[in-house]
């Protein structure tokens, strides 16, 4: 077996989905998760049964003393600990800007921005030849959203994700010669149940039909796109961006 793949937010959506993917290519995956152990152990049972090895260990990304035990728990059980996926995110009900409070804006960057910093910086403590690891790739999911801005729905989610793409930027230059890789994936509109925590169950379908190829995108295919740049054919990959959004 490979070496041991953090994914934060793995019980559910595209990280279950790249958690059960990457246990099939050989690495030996942490299944991150906040709140929800039930769909964590699923996935875990799903990947036992066939073939692959994981654990679960519960985390708030946005609590530094929780991803440092997470971390150590990985290395512990995993050495030497070769990936992450920073895939843990959130957003909230869809509104307009004026109609956001401070508490949301809290939420939304704790989760999406300083839970993305805190796991990558123990990434580069464990994974870093400097620091004596064997290096490794990172992929950090952020979203179209970045591009598009979120108008009328989530502009702070689409900040948040903003900032996502300038860590990706940014830490690819400043690890390039620790080993590391740092690459981004960029979700469309994706059949998951996201939509439904923002309170808009049905914008898969209204926005469908605005999307190139007038489909919405499956947790699947995004997940073989994280899977790809964590593989050694993406071993010159580093910086780079893929858009998982049908055309969007």
């Amino acid at each position: 077996m490979g070496p041991g793949l953090i994914i934060t937010g793995a019980g559910r959506g595209i990280g279950a989905a790249t958690a059960l993917l990457a246990a099939q290519t050989g690495w030996r995956v942490v299944i991150n998760y906040h709140q929800n152990r039930q769909a964590a152990e699923s996935v875990r049972e799903q990947i036992h049964d066939r073939g692959g090895y994981a654990v679960v260990y519960q985390a708030d990304v946005a609590d530094e003393s929780q991803v440092s035990a997470m971390f150590a728990f990985a290395s512990q059980q995993l050495a030497p600990i070769g990936g992450l996926v920073n895939n843990a995110g959130m957003l909230e009900t869809s509104m307009r800007l004026e109609q956001m409070d401070g508490s949301r804006f809290d939420r939304i960057f704790a989760t999406n921005v300083k839970g993305s910093l805190l796991c990558a910086r123990e990434a580069v403590r464990y994974m870093s030849v400097r620091h004596g690891g064997q290096g490794g790739p990172i992929v950090n999911v952020s979203s179209v959203a970045a591009r598009l801005g979120g108008p009328n729905e989530y502009v702070d989610y689409a900040a948040s994700k903003g900032a996502i793409d300038t860590l990706t930027v940014g830490l690819a230059s400043e690890l390039s010669e620790d080993g590391i890789r740092v690459n981004a994936v960029r979700p469309g509109l994706i059949d998951t149940e996201i939509h439904q925590l923002s309170g808009d169950p049905d914008r898969i379908n209204r926005i469908s039909g605005h999307i190139p190829m007038k489909r919405p995108g499956s947790a699947e295919e995004v997940a073989h796109s994280i899977v790809w740049l964590l593989s050694d054919r993406a071993s010159y990959c580093t910086g780079t961006f893929i858009d998982c959004s049908g055309g969007r």
